[in-house]
């Protein structure tokens, strides 16, 4: 979309700067921490768990939720978890942080978002008092690994690959999903032939540039067109999307979710116009608590999962940070990840 008018230049340019305060939030809350480490209150004599979600954070719907213990999930912990009483939680978001899963909050110690709160509600579940440890992406893996943490609550997809040494336990659909101003009436259903003609946006070395690119060379194909535009970050992307020099924005779908939220009261609110499965379109992407392998722990926690979803309680927690167009029917055990050639 190109701008021919001054006028028109001039306006779009006043509407795009509108949006800078916001990004400038959103990436303000994303405080560098190796200290965010913090437990729920204890449950009161009937057992219940108050666990506040969104909490110390401007950026998503500061939501209460009641957790009963469950003693059945309780008892099926191991012997050696049950008995300490805590349930160690592994959060890979140093340095900065990932907006809205997982960042320091306003008050810049408590480490808050969509999955470390979705650890405090499993936790509270099986009569557990949660200890969030923040790491570096590939330290929580290696900590996984060598008993350091009890399970990895931290937008981790489910591969083939990432099976042969961790199990798993589903909570999200792993999704894509295109960007747009509020006011664009497109929608993307799945078919790549939506995107004919269309200017994009893409990370660069991402999944989603993959996936774009194979649209694109399709595309060419049969003799249609298919732009794809690249930014230094979202502060560019979300800018030349205002301005019209973009379409579409094409990304993670949390983190457009998030902004969604966040520019809705302001001049340039933006849109998800349809959401692809991360994995492809042969499998839908699922991301999962993630535990060592044999470690008896996938079982309990997909079991609370499944409580939090029967219960109603997952759904509010959803709610809370706009991620309802990720919700799972039920958490599953070593679901069918990204093949070994994909992963």
């Amino acid at each position: 979309m190109s701008i021919t008018t001054r006028t028109r230049a001039g306006s779009v340019a006043a509407r795009a700067a509108l949006l800078i305060p916001v990004l400038a939030l959103a990436l303000a809350a994303c405080s560098t921490s190796d200290a965010a480490t913090t437990s729920a209150p204890s449950a009161d004599a009937n057992g219940n768990t108050a666990v506040v979600v969104a909490d110390n954070t401007t950026t998503a719907t500061r939501t209460e939720i009641t957790v009963q213990t469950q003693a059945a999930l309780r008892d099926e912990l191991p012997a050696a978890v049950r008995d300490r009483g805590t349930l160690v939680i592994g959060v890979g978001a140093l340095p900065a942080g990932f907006p809205p899963l997982a960042y320091v909050g306003d008050d810049h110690k408590t480490l808050t978002g969509a999955e470390p709160d979705l650890g405090r509600l499993v936790a509270a579940t099986l009569g557990l008092k949660p200890d969030l440890q923040n790491n570096a992406w590939e330290n929580m893996f290696v900590r996984l690994s060598s008993g350091q943490l009890d399970v990895g609550f931290s937008n981790i997809t489910v591969t083939e690959e990432r099976k042969q040494k961790y199990d798993f336990a589903s909570y999200r659909d792993d999704n894509l999903a295109f960007a747009v101003t509020k006011d664009d009436p497109w929608t993307f259903d799945g078919d790549y032939h939506a995107l004919a003609g269309k200017t994009v946006a893409v990370g660069s070395g991402t999944n989603q540039e993959k996936i774009l690119l194979e649209w694109q060379k399709k595309l060419k194909a049969e003799g249609q067109t298919l732009e794809v535009r690249y930014y230094k970050d979202n502060n560019s992307t979300y800018l030349a999307l205002a301005s019209g020099r973009i379409d579409a924005y094409f990304g993670p779908n949390p983190g457009i979710a998030y902004q969604d939220q966040q520019s809705a009261a302001t001049s340039t609110p933006t849109r998800t116009a349809g959401t692809y499965s991360g994995a492809g379109d042969t499998l839908q992407g699922l991301i999962a608590a993630t535990t060592k392998k044999d470690s008896g722990l996938a079982k309990p926690v997909a079991d609370a999962i499944n409580y939090l979803i029967t219960s109603g309680q997952y759904d509010a927690w959803l709610k809370a940070y706009n991620l309802q167009n990720e919700a799972v029917k039920s958490s599953e055990i070593n679901p069918p990840g990204l093949p070994l050639d994909n992963a």
